[in-house]
């Protein structure tokens, strides 16, 4: 019956064409099967390939610290990208711990605990994981800081001072600067290099009143090691404060006195007369003539001391003087003479 609907819509198609010339329209012919096609629904499915599985990697660590020395016991944990643990261990006697099977990618990897007394964790890190490949590490754990106890001193009653400054270092760096406070003390952290570093410590800043402290202290420090360094400051010397009134305090205690002996005083320029009759001179009545100091008389100088001219002028003078004292007695005596020879006169004014 199909056949026949398909035979006689092929004749009327052929008929309008025949008609008018022009095709159009016409439906297209479908040729169907009477049997039915199987629907692809039930072709049998095929199997998947599956990838091959990458080759797994791994990492191992060898601990040490600042010297070299494997490090036994230290601690470690394995994160991936997701923050979940994939591993955790402890080093061994050689500082060794490996972490295997794992899948090629990027690791987190954290120090729990260094195992030692003396040594701190070190910092974390990531880890990147190769096909087929072991990541080596060689982590080493830092010494703990030693603590400093920085105490300033009276260098003679032992008081505790505030307001001291020191420096702290090794060889040719400062390390640390501490200030004492209120009650004399200060605190700090100090980076050790070994079981065993020298420091030095110098002073900057004295506390108020007191001199500085020039020198340089060395002192050592171990590893987590509580150490004390103290220094110890002189007060600072006072003056006197100066007289208001300007007066000075301290006053002579004697006057010098002037050079040279007190010239005696001078006679009269003449002589008593001699008692009437008497041609003896009366000694107690003669002048006694006093040198006259003048530009070569020499002033008076202490025992042990010497002239300004070098040389001693005692004889010269001791010689002037009798030179002089002879003169006057060699004129007292010619002048008496002299007198003794003249008549003599009564009250009338006669010669007798």
């Amino acid at each position: 019956m199909h056949a026949r609907m398909i035979r006689g819509a092929v004749r009327s198609a052929a008929l309008a064409t025949a008609v008018t010339g022009t095709l159009t329209w016409a439906p297209t012919a479908t040729a169907q099967s009477a049997e039915p096609t199987p629907s692809a629904s039930t072709a049998p499915a095929e199997t998947p390939v599956e990838a091959p599985a990458p080759d797994a990697g791994s990492i191992t660590i060898t601990k040490t610290d600042p010297v070299g020395d494997p490090l036994a016991g230290a601690s470690f944990l394995l994160l991936d990208t997701t923050g979940q643990e994939v591993g955790r261990g402890k080093t061994d006697a050689r500082g060794k711990l490996t972490f295997p099977g794992l899948a090629p990618g990027v690791y987190r990897l954290k120090e729990t605990s260094s195992g030692s007394p003396l040594h701190d964790v070190a910092a974390d890190q990531d880890v990147i994981v190769t096909p087929g490949a072991t990541a080596h590490l060689t982590i080493t754990d830092p010494f703990k800081a030693a603590q400093v106890v920085l105490k300033a001193k009276d260098d003679k009653t032992g008081k505790l001072l505030p307001g001291s400054t020191v420096n702290i270092g090794s060889g040719d760096k400062t390390l640390l600067t501490l200030t004492t406070g209120p009650k004399g003390t200060a605190f700090g952290e100090l980076p050790v290099s070994s079981r065993k570093t020298e420091f030095w410590v110098k002073q900057i800043k004295a506390p108020e009143g007191y001199d500085l402290y020039k020198p340089s202290k060395r002192f050592t420090a171990g590893p987590g090691a509580p150490v004390t360094v103290t220094v110890a400051n002189a007060k600072t010397a006072t003056t006197p404060k100066p007289d208001p009134s300007g007066t000075p305090t301290d006053k002579p205690t004697a006057t010098p006195s002037a050079p040279g002996n007190k010239p005696s005083e001078r006679g009269s320029g003449g002589s008593k007369p001699a008692p009437t009759g008497t041609s003896t001179p009366d000694a107690d009545s003669s002048p006694v003539l006093a040198a006259d100091p003048g530009d070569d008389a020499t002033p008076k100088t202490s025992a042990g001391s010497l002239a300004d001219t070098g040389a001693d002028a005692t004889p010269w003078i001791v010689g002037a003087a009798g030179l002089l004292v002879a003169v006057g007695i060699g004129t007292v005596v010619a002048a008496r003479r002299h007198t003794a020879a003249e008549p003599e006169h009564d009250d009338n004014g006669e010669t007798s």
